[in-house]
């Protein structure tokens, strides 16, 4: 294999013992995944399994070259990873048979093994996602100074994701302590790399973003070695990321599933057959004469029955259970005790905010935040106002415009121990980073077995009332509550959002914290200057009354206040009830409202159809339908992106006068 222009040449050799170990862990990987191949087509191993056959070289020389605490990001075929980096084979085993002894409880399956422990983030079956979490692994190795690396393996289809483009520019802007290692087996699925990836080669592409880029052949794996040694040399050194491009072949199709016709010319998979990874180490360890045939023999003897023994052991063992299943979705939330009274000190929404990021800084120093133009400005709404000047730019940190990749970071900084509050500068563009949100945060704990916590907190702000059109005034809230694993805030008061910015911080889940924009302008209340939190999944009444049941979310709680107040003078009782957590929701306090009212409305900001109110309203008619004296009604936006014009946004958005006027009908329809 040639290398390129900016490649280091090398003939070094491994000393015999290192190149002994590679090529134990290059059998290892190599019999358990023939083996996998055969209990996939008995049945023991279900739904699929991603072979990491004909590419073994790379796994083993690259995790040579780790600390045991070293981070690792793995892919689909990620087998090999999980192996070379330590992983007992038994466990991995019972895993892909699903199994409750496996990694992950039999809950992740093949794409999902992990063990953090060893520094393993997990395999992943999203493409490219594994290159965001390792850079947040590496993040909180440059904050804590550990001396920590974290790799990014990914395959030549990855290196067409945006993510990949955005992890290796937000690593090389923050210098952080990352390689980037692609296996360039030829093929994405069934399509050739040639086909689908443009330029010289993929390790040319980081010259962009001024880091070294090396192409190596990845059947060597001396050659793959000396090439990551330098690459984690200088990444410990503190001089950044590198990229390593490894061109090998994978010996079967895509997965083992096998259910695509296999495109790759004969001739070419012939070739690619004969340059087995392993037939040519051993040929090394026999002509160097560091190895004997009958020893290199005995080794793969030893390993074999190594894995019989991984097989009996993920048999012998039992199914999860659907309780098991259950508790392994979230973090149990902190038992939490809420101030008694809120004081007299009257603090704006936003200024509420500020303090509860203030405050959860200075008494943590694994808190830190990031998002765009959040430094030296204060960001767009001033809610990180003094972060900066306080805490420095290595905890208050001024990301790209890449919000998939610098939420995904977050993900993995959270993973590796810190606590991220990462800003969506306008909440609209969370659409952005629904892989990250939806695919890793949500699920990481889940996947793995219910062991991992994931303490993150992405937060910004949403809804309209202060005219930026369609795209930056939606109120998106329904699509985070209905995901399980995430917790879903939304506060109303800037007594609320203070308290409850701090349980965010604190908890050990990943949090959509909403802030409404209307509240940005319009809250003011009293807060109390100490720290203090907020039970996640306690909502509060904020107006007690007899006749209706007003539930209402975020910027909607005043408006339903002010028309309690406007119906009171018409001698109507109203109960305002406040979720403030969306998900987990306090439907007990819902229920027992609904049972002394018999009436239900709800009103949000977001569209009224399939929205947070219509769970409300399943909620009610499933729980406490005999308590009805009414049908229950929603206020909400019309089914209508947000309208420019102030006339129009104005109607879109539930008033006082339409909550009254709502309210009166229920009242008035029995």
């Amino acid at each position: 294999m040639t290398r390129t222009a900016v490649q280091l040449a090398s003939n070094k050799r491994l000393p015999p013992d290192r190149l002994t170990s590679v090529f134990e862990m290059m059998v290892r990987t190599r019999i358990f995944e023939e083996r996998t191949g055969d209990l996939f087509k008995e049945g023991l191993v279900k739904g699929t399994a991603h072979s990491y056959v004909g590419e073994e070289a790379i796994a083993a020389a690259v995790c040579a070259s780790l600390r045991p605490d070293d981070y690792v990001g793995s892919n689909h075929r990620g087998h090999g990873h999980c192996i070379a980096k330590g992983a007992d084979l038994a466990r991995m085993m019972a895993e892909l048979m699903g199994r409750r002894d496996g990694y992950c409880g039999g809950l992740g399956g093949s794409m999902h093994i992990a063990d953090l422990d060893l520094g393993i983030l997990g395999a992943n079956g999203i493409v490219g996602a594994t290159m965001p979490l390792a850079v947040g692994a590496g993040l909180a190795a440059q904050l804590k100074k550990s001396g920590q690396v974290a790799v990014a393996f990914l395959g030549d289809g990855a290196a067409n994701q945006g993510v990949f483009h955005e992890s290796m520019n937000l690593a090389a802007v923050w210098n952080l302590p990352v390689v980037f290692v692609c296996e360039n087996n030829q093929y994405a699925l069934t399509t050739p790399s040639r086909k689908s990836t443009a330029g010289a080669s993929i390790a040319s592409r980081a010259t962009a973003y001024g880091m070294p880029g090396v192409q190596v052949d990845g059947n060597d794996p001396e050659d793959v070695y000396f090439a990551f040694e330098e690459a984690v040399e200088r990444a410990r050194a503190g001089k950044g990321p590198s990229l390593i491009e490894a061109l090998t072949y994978r010996w079967g199709q895509h997965s083992m599933r096998a259910n695509l016709r296999d495109p790759r010319p004969t001739e070419e998979l012939k070739s690619w057959l004969e340059r087995d990874p392993i037939k040519y180490v051993e040929g090394q360890l026999i002509s160097r004469r560091i190895m004997t045939a009958p020893a290199v023999e005995g080794l793969k003897e030893s390993i074999k029955v190594e894995v019989e023994q991984a097989i009996e052991f993920g048999k012998a063992s039992g199914l999860p259970t659907a309780d098991q299943a259950l508790s392994a979705v979230y973090s149990p939330h902190h038992a939490v005790v809420e101030p008694s009274s809120p004081g007299t000190r009257t603090l704006s929404f936003v200024e509420a905010i500020c303090e509860a990021l203030h405050q959860e800084m200075e008494q943590d120093d694994n808190v830190l935040v990031m998002g765009e133009d959040i430094g030296a400005t204060g960001g767009l709404f001033q809610v990180t106002k003094g972060l900066h000047e306080r805490f420095g730019e290595e905890r208050v940190r001024d990301t790209p415009i890449s919000e998939a990749t610098f939420v995904g970071c977050g993900v993995g900084a959270a993973i590796a121990g810190l606590r991220p509050v990462v800003e969506l500068q306008i909440f609209d563009f969370v659409a952005l980073t629904m892989d990250m949100l939806v695919n890793q945060a949500a699920k990481f704990r889940f996947m793995l077995g219910g062991k991992p916590k994931v303490p993150l907190v992405v937060r910004g702000p949403q809804g309209g009332g202060v005219r930026l059109a369609a795209q930056h005034s939606q109120s998106l809230e329904a699509w985070f509550a209905h995901v399980p694993g995430l917790v879903v805030i939304g506060p109303s008061t800037p007594y609320d959002a203070k308290g409850l910015l701090i349980s965010a911080i604190r908890d050990d889940n990943p949090v959509v914290f909403l802030e409404s924009k209307l509240l940005y302008v319009s809250s003011n209340g009293p807060v109390p200057e100490q720290p203090y939190s907020i039970p996640i999944g306690k909502g509060q009444v904020k107006r007690e009354g007899a006749d209706v049941t007003v539930v209402a979310t975020m910027a909607m709680v005043p408006r339903a206040l002010t028309a309690a107040a406007q119906l009171a003078q018409e001698g109507i009782s109203i109960e305002v009830v406040d979720p403030r957590t969306l998900r987990p929701l306090d439907e007990d306090l819902i229920l027992s409202s609904v049972r002394k009212t018999h009436r239900l409305l709800v009103v949000q900001e977001a569209w009224t159809r399939f929205g947070f109110g219509a769970e409300v309203t399943a909620l009610v008619v499933e729980k406490a339908f005999d308590w009805l004296d009414a049908p229950i009604l929603r206020v909400g936006a019309p089914d209508m992106p947000m309208p420019f014009n102030d006339e129009l946004e104005r109607w879109a958005i539930p008033t006082p006068e339409r909550i009254a006027e709502a309210v009166r009908e229920v009242l008035f329809r029995a």
